[in-house]
C-alpha cells in the first residue's frame, strides 16, 4: 500500500481554500453542493484507509480472528512500516465511528422531540407555539415538513419579516437543507481536517435561504431586515443539523450579502481566479483521494487473498 493509504486522511487540506472562497465567491446553491460532495467523498475515503489500516494492526494482535496467513512474516514485509500506524488506527476508527454515531443518534433524537411537542396540534405547514423564547426553524420528516416557530419570534417582527421568515424556512425544506447539514455534519466527525467544509455549508445554506426568500418576497432588504431582527431575539434552532432564519455565524455577512446584489447563477468559475484555482485543488484532491483509497484497498485485498489458504 505503501504511503498512498495516509495520504487521503490529509487530503481534506486541499479542500481549505474553496471551503473559505465558495461561501463568497461561488452561489450559494452551488457552493453547498460542491462542499457536500466533497466532504463526503473524502470523509469515506479517509475513512475507508482507516479500515484498510486497521487490519494490518488487527493482523499482529493475539487472539484475532483473521487467518493465520495474514499476520505471516512474508505479508509483513508487503506492508512495511504499517504495523504501528495500523495499531493506531484501531482507536481512531473506533472513535470516528463513534463520532459519526453519537451525531446522527442526536439528530434524530432532536427530530423525534420536536415532532412529539407538536403533537395535538393542527397538521398544518406551519406550526406555532405558544413561548416566550422565540425560535423558528424548518423541521422535515414526521407526517409533513413543517416551518415551527414561537409566538414571541412572530410578534418581533412585523407583517413583511414574517412573509421573509416563512419563505426563507420553505427554502429549507424545498432545498432538503437538513440533509446537506447532516452529512457534511458526519464528514466532520470521520475527518476533523473538514471541520472548515461544515462551517462553510451552515453559512451556504442559510444564504441559499436567504436568497430564495428575497425572490419569494421581492424585497433583499426586507429579508435583511427579517434577520438582523430575529438574530437579536432568537436562541437558535434545536441542533446544527436543523435550518432556522438566525443562525449563529457570520451574520454581518448575509446581512451584507443581501443588501449587495444578487449571485451571480454561473456554477463553474473561470480557472485563472482565486475561487477557480481553489476549485480545481479540492477537485483534484478529492479525485486524488478516491484513487488512493480504491488502490490501497485493491492492493491489500490481493494480498490477503494470496496469504489466505485454501
Amino acid at each position: 500500500m505503501g504511503i498512498f493509504v495516509f495520504l487521503p486522511l490529509v487530503l481534506p487540506l486541499t479542500a481549505w481554500p474553496i471551503a473559505r472562497l465558495a461561501a463568497h465567491r461561488l452561489h450559494p446553491r452551488t457552493a453547498t453542493t460542491l462542499l457536500t460532495g466533497v466532504s463526503c467523498v473524502m470523509a469515506v475515503c479517509s475513512t475507508v484507509c482507516l479500515a484498510l489500516l486497521m487490519v494490518v494492526g488487527t493482523a499482529q494482535l493475539p487472539g484475532n480472528p483473521l487467518p493465520d496467513g495474514w499476520s505471516d512474516p512474508e505479508v509483513r514485509e508487503s506492508v512495511p512500516r504499517h504495523e504501528i500506524a495500523g495499531k493506531a488506527a484501531i482507536p481512531a476508527l473506533i472513535a470516528a465511528v463513534a463520532s459519526c454515531a453519537r451525531a446522527l443518534l442526536h439528530h434524530h433524537r432532536v427530530r423525534r422531540r420536536a415532532h412529539q411537542a407538536l403533537e395535538g396540534l393542527p397538521r398544518t405547514e406551519v406550526a406555532v407555539l405558544p413561548d416566550s423564547q422565540s425560535y423558528a426553524y424548518a423541521l422535515p420528516g414526521g407526517p409533513r415538513d413543517r416551518v415551527v416557530v414561537s409566538t414571541a419570534m412572530l410578534t418581533s417582527l412585523g407583517s413583511r419579516e414574517r412573509r421573509a421568515l416563512f419563505a426563507h424556512e420553505r427554502a429549507h425544506l424545498a432545498a432538503r437543507h437538513h440533509r446537506h447539514l447532516l452529512l457534511v455534519e458526519l464528514a466532520a466527525c470521520a475527518n476533523p481536517f473538514l471541520r472548515p467544509l461544515r462551517t462553510a455549508v451552515a453559512y451556504t445554506t442559510e444564504r441559499w435561504a436567504n436568497e430564495e426568500a428575497a425572490l419569494a418576497v421581492g424585497s433583499r432588504k426586507t429579508v435583511a431586515r427579517a434577520i438582523g431582527r430575529a438574530a437579536l431575539v432568537s436562541r437558535g434552532t434545536p441542533a446544527p443539523t436543523l435550518a432556522g432564519l438566525a443562525e449563529p455565524g457570520p451574520l454581518p455577512r448575509r446581512v451584507a450579502a443581501l443588501l449587495g446584489p444578487a449571485p451571480a447563477a454561473r456554477s463553474w468559475p473561470p480557472v485563472f481566479t482565486a475561487v477557480g484555482l481553489a476549485l480545481w485543488t479540492a477537485t483534484t484532491g478529492t479525485l486524488l483521494s478516491a484513487m488512493f483509497s480504491a488502490n490501497s484497498a485493491v492492493t491489500l485485498l490481493l494480498l490477503l487473498h494470496a496469504a489466505t489458504p485454501l
